[in-house]
């Protein structure tokens, strides 16, 4: 697909934290047309797209992706050219303790977003046809475990751990399936760790940065050696624009921030940027907050990408470091609190999830 006119972008999620990112991107940066389609469950939330609410290339629609009434009828009137799927339950610590909700939204709801797409793209004229995409976005949590050595390519085999991942890589599977199967024109992305403004505060940063503001324990697994890849979430939402501009139907394309970190260097990262942007009333560092808890069950040792296809084919790259990305990230929940606050007052406090084990 040559990016030569405007696309109509159909986003799944786009209240979500990644899904947000994406629509301030399309509708700050580009001049694509956004039907924004979300549940507004526990992690959307439509504050995080005050800055775009208004533009009359922006619109938002309340809906379930599990409801194929709705989808098909969503697609029908706005008509895409794309289809940027990122509707997904996404914690594995919410995953461990309640594995259904991952099963019905991430491979039923998958299901029938393609059902929903399989039937618009039967329907349009030959060019309409060979233009159309179906893009996937996925964790590269599907490919297991490493151990301290290699990376995950788009060809690495699946080995899904928690159900999280497990969900993640059976509505990987089916996008495959809808385009071997019926000729669909998919692509599909698997990221790493994400994070920056807008995050949830369930996951690691934003809780560590909340917890720190607060005087509290910085609670880490085990003893913190687990090692994630981390990627800025608008590095990330600039690389899923060039895919779906320019990747190759049926291809997968991996997305990392070469940025990799063991738990406890990014929660001591997030301390001593702190200590320097926002000082400790008493003087002392953050750091003394770090505490240690039981690990979470079942948890991957190291997740690491080799991104470099994307960079060879598509021309893209991170432009943030981790520590770049970080302090932007920090600043942002200091300048920014009311948005946090909020949450923390409602659909979650900072408890620890994760502990259930059936």
């Amino acid at each position: 697909m040559a990016n030569t006119k405007p696309l109509r972008v159909l986003v799944t999620g786009g209240a979500g934290f990644i899904g947000s990112a994406l629509v301030r991107h399309l509708i700050g940066e580009t001049e694509h047309v956004v039907l924004n389609v979300d549940a507004l469950t526990y992690a959307g939330n439509l504050s995080s797209l005050e800055s775009v609410e208004h533009d009359p290339r922006y619109r938002f629609a309340k809906a379930d992706i599990c409801d194929a009434a709705a989808m098909n009828r969503l697609i029908g009137e706005f008509r895409p050219d794309v289809i940027t799927h990122l509707a997904a339950e996404s914690h594995v610590d919410r995953s461990i303790d309640g594995p259904a909700a991952f099963v019905q939204t991430n491979l039923v709801g998958t299901f029938t977003l393609l059902a929903a797409a399989l039937d618009y793209w039967r329907g349009l004229d030959a060019e309409a046809q060979k233009s159309f995409r179906f893009h996937h976005i996925s964790t590269d949590e599907v490919f297991g475990s490493l151990s301290d050595e290699g990376f995950f390519t788009e060809e690495t085999a699946y080995d899904p751990r928690s159900p999280y991942s497990a969900s993640k890589a059976g509505s990987d599977h089916l996008v495959r399936a809808w385009h071997h199967t019926y000729g669909l024109p998919i692509l599909l992305t698997n990221c790493s760790n994400n994070y920056g403004p807008y995050h949830f505060p369930e996951k690691l940063i934003p809780l560590m940065i909340i917890k720190c503001l607060a005087g509290e324990k910085l609670p880490v697994y085990g003893q913190g050696l687990n090692v994630r890849d981390w990627l800025y979430v608008e590095d990330h939402v600039r690389a899923l624009t060039r895919v779906f501009e320019a990747g190759v139907p049926g291809e997968s394309y991996i997305i990392g921030g070469r940025s990799e970190r063991r738990n406890i260097d990014v929660v001591t990262t997030i301390c001593e940027t702190l200590d320097r942007v926002r000082p400790r009333a008493d003087g002392k560092s953050y750091a003394e907050q770090i505490s240690y808890v039981a690990d979470r069950p079942g948890h991957d040792h190291r997740y690491a990408i080799d991104p470099s296809r994307l960079d060879r084919e598509l021309g893209w790259r991170a432009q943030e470091s981790f520590e770049s990305g970080i302090e932007k990230t920090i600043r942002w929940y200091l300048d920014n609190e009311g948005w946090w606050r909020a949450i923390q007052s409602g659909a979650y406090a900072g408890e620890r999830l994760g502990l259930k084990t059936a």
